[in-house]
């Protein structure tokens, strides 16, 4: 079985599935029981459909175990009965207890159809990994099972609950798997199941997956924190409960009826905050923190202000997530005030419809009647997520550079800036001008050249900070530039920009490949404009093409050789081949973009006799004729080499090496430097180097020339320099 992503995280094997039983069977199971019991919000007919599908699901998996030897069916019924408690629908109650069938068993997909409906084989098979695939790598594997797995939560949402009700029960059950299983799951899980939780809103449980998870990585650090922050609960108990009295007074001495909850950091949080921050257990003073529930919004902020009377805040710790909510729908005020002692102390302030948001994101919308409001525009933000996951999908050239960019955008802390017009745009804390220009739109992105930032001019790598208002400039024929790979932050802006870049490498090695062809076709003597479409069409046909631009650009990028297809084309067109004819070179200006590359190895420069070589993926690689490269594999790959010359005054500089020998005197790298720039050359690049320490040294110039004869020009300039002992031109 392939690697899991998706599916369950056992190493049981599926056994054949026998007819499920009739409904009404005794079920004498306990669990099934209290599970039952948990089912009490449903019809009494959607209760008789859930019984049946445990049915089907006990006989289907029936002789499967656990490895702690419990009945393979006790882990379906576990997923069932948490998402009876977020209080699903009937559908994903049923699809929970068979979500692992099609994968560890025979059944099919048109059976579970046929027993249960459409909808529920399709949350189903959302759910089960690509089994009959295989993958070069566990790799490969995650990432495609994960792309399956997102684009079918992209459609219903049921799906990715269902999935991580699935990932919980498995990390609380897993003692009995192989350490090292334990440690890909856990590490699987903080990458990207507790970040899809957070994402979603499900602090709830991403909070118990981070736990679960780092207590499998680090199973020494998780126990000795515990063990501290168990100590320190028992330390500070009298200041915890002084302080928890002096909120409570002073919200009542303002009128203000609240519920006042202390709250303890998860393990997780503490660690992660302890790492990040290098610090160490003593100096994590928030461990603890209290949360305020009011009626309303109104309440929340005199609730705030009390708070303040009471203690001195913490400037530049106030954050109103109620004005402006993050992108997962959380919303509560957040300040720190100075408490007793100098102790900070940490508060969240909220209504009780904020709070069931909060804690259970997208899944308070089945659970509670006070977050249908708050619910609803949840439902909107994360739809609106899951559609930016289908465009990243298609926009994506394979699934692990798919799940790359999915990672990129899990990160929960966000800046919050404005357009000019006021909008407001959430984006990950780092994001650039780039980003937000792409978050606008993707012609934006394209174009821009610079930005104002609350109207000052900015550079485009510039960050982006919390309320600042920014407006793009762009410029008509501007395009993406692959530096801001380096900077960018979201998903969005990489995976536009690297679409725009894979296609302008398209069409620019289309165009080489197109040139090429042509050549060839002239060196046997047939015009290229004069080939009838229908050889064309037969030629494209054979090659497995759509069309002939997918020729060109295999030509272009190496993948085929012009050679080759020239001669399909002219036996296609019964053209008589004559005697051996000489290639007519192919003309370059160096100016091609990457379909065409200068090797490094021996940096041609006009005036250079060269050669071509066409390479698989990697287009053509243009050498000088004295290069090592073309003299140990000409006669290997004779077919791979193609003729080629420069086009006249290309007007361009090129890269070019030499070594300079000098006597080791004061000021003599200045002065071969300064010979150089009075040569009309650019230094890119000098080390030094030398056998005889103390007398000469060796200095190793990229410098840049237009042609061969400026490079002879320049070398008899620093001859003159007499400092100058010895000057050759370097290749590898």
């Amino acid at each position: 079985m392939c690697a899991d992503v998706t599916g369950s995280d056992s190493d049981d094997h599926a056994v054949p599935p026998a007819r499920p039983p009739l409904p009404g069977h005794q079920i004498d199971d306990p669990a099934f029981r209290v599970f039952l019991d948990s089912l009490a919000y449903l019809e009494p007919d959607e209760i008789r459909q859930v019984v049946d599908a445990y049915l089907f699901s006990e006989e289907a998996h029936r002789g499967q175990t656990r490895l702690s030897g419990e009945p393979y069916v006790t882990h379906p019924l576990a997923v069932a009965g948490a998402l009876a408690e977020w209080r699903m629908d009937v559908q994903a109650i049923i699809a929970a207890l068979l979500h692992d069938v099609m994968e560890d068993t025979a059944v099919s997909k048109a059976e579970i159809a046929a027993h249960f409906g459409k909808q529920v084989a399709d949350l189903v098979d959302g759910l089960s990994k690509l089994e009959k695939i295989e993958f070069q790598s566990y790799q490969d594997a995650q990432a495609e099972n994960f792309r399956k797995m997102l684009m079918a939560m992209a459609r219903d949402l049921r799906i990715v609950l269902i999935k991580l009700a699935d990932r919980l029960h498995n990390l609380q059950t897993m003692a009995p798997l192989r350490p090292e299983k334990r440690r890909r799951i856990a590490h699987e899980t903080l990458e990207i199941y507790a970040p899809i939780a957070t994402r979603l809103g499900l602090n709830n449980i991403s909070r118990q997956l981070q736990d679960l998870s780092f207590k499998q990585i680090h199973p020494t650090r998780f126990n000795v924190l515990t063990k501290a922050v168990k100590a320190v609960r028992g330390n500070r108990r009298e200041l915890l409960s002084k302080i928890l009295d002096g909120i409570r007074g002073k919200l009542q001495e303002a009128h203000i009826e609240a519920g006042v909850f202390g709250r303890e950091k998860s393990l997780y949080s503490i660690y992660h905050k302890m790492v990040e921050k290098h610090l160490s257990f003593s100096q994590v003073l928030d461990i603890y923190g209290f949360r305020i529930i009011v009626r309303d919004i109104p309440t929340c902020y005199l609730a705030l202000g009390a708070l303040h009377s009471l203690y001195k805040p913490v400037p530049g710790k106030f954050k109103d997530y109620i004005a402006i909510p993050k992108g997962n729908g959380y919303q509560s005020l957040h300040t720190t005030l100075i408490g007793p002692y100098g102790t900070p102390v940490e508060i969240q302030i909220r209504t009780q419809s904020m709070h069931h948001v909060a804690e259970d994101g997208i899944a308070s919308h089945w659970l509670y009647k006070d977050s249908e409001e708050s619910g609803a525009e949840l439902q909107v933000k994360t739809h609106k997520w899951l559609q930016s996951l289908l465009e990243l999908q298609s926009s994506s050239g394979d699934s692990s550079e798919f799940l790359e960019h999915v990672k990129v955008d899990l990160f929960p802390d966000e800046v919050y800036v404005f357009t000019p017009k006021g909008k407001i745009l959430a984006l990950p804390r780092g994001a650039t001008v780039v980003d937000f220009a792409y978050a606008v739109h993707t012609d934006v992105g394209h174009r821009c050249v610079a930005a104002h930032i609350d109207h000052e001019l900015i550079p485009l790598s510039a960050e982006l900070a919390n309320g600042n208002q920014v407006e793009i400039i762009t410029a008509p024929h501007a395009n993406p530039n692959p530096a801001w790979l380096g900077y960018v932050k979201t998903s969005r802006a990489r995976s536009k920009i690297r679409q725009f870049l894979k296609l302008q490498q398209q069409e620019s090695a289309s165009a080489l490949g197109e040139n090429m062809l042509e050549q060839e076709l002239r060196a046997l003597g047939v015009v290229p404009s004069e080939i009838p479409a229908a050889v064309w069409d037969h030629v494209v046909r054979d090659a497995g093409k759509k069309s002939r631009r997918d020729i060109f650009a295999d030509i272009g990028q190496g993948r085929s050789l012009a050679v080759v297809y020239a001669r399909r084309l002219v036996e296609h067109e019964e053209v008589q081949q004559g005697s051996e004819r000489e290639a007519i070179p192919l003309v370059i200006r160096g100016t091609e973009g990457v379909a065409i590359q200068l090797a490094t190895c021996c940096c041609p420069i006009p005036g250079d006799p060269i050669i071509g070589l066409l390479k698989e993926g990697q287009g053509l690689r243009i050498h000088t004729h004295a290069c090592r490269s073309v003299r140990r594999s000409r006669s290997i790959e004779p077919n791979s080499w193609i003729h080629v010359d420069w086009a006249p005054d290309p007007g361009l500089m090129f890269d070019v090496r030499i070594k300079v020998m000098i006597r080791n005197t004061r000021g003599a790298l200045g002065r071969v430097a300064t010979g150089i720039s009075q040569s009309g050359s650019n230094i890119r690049q000098v080390t030094m180097s030398g056998e005889n320490p103390g007398l000469t040294s060796d200095l190793h110039f990229l410098i840049q020339v237009s042609d061969r004869p400026h490079l002879a020009k320049l070398m008899r300039h620093l001859r003159r320099v007499p400092d100058v002992i010895r000057i050759i031109r370097e290749q590898e």
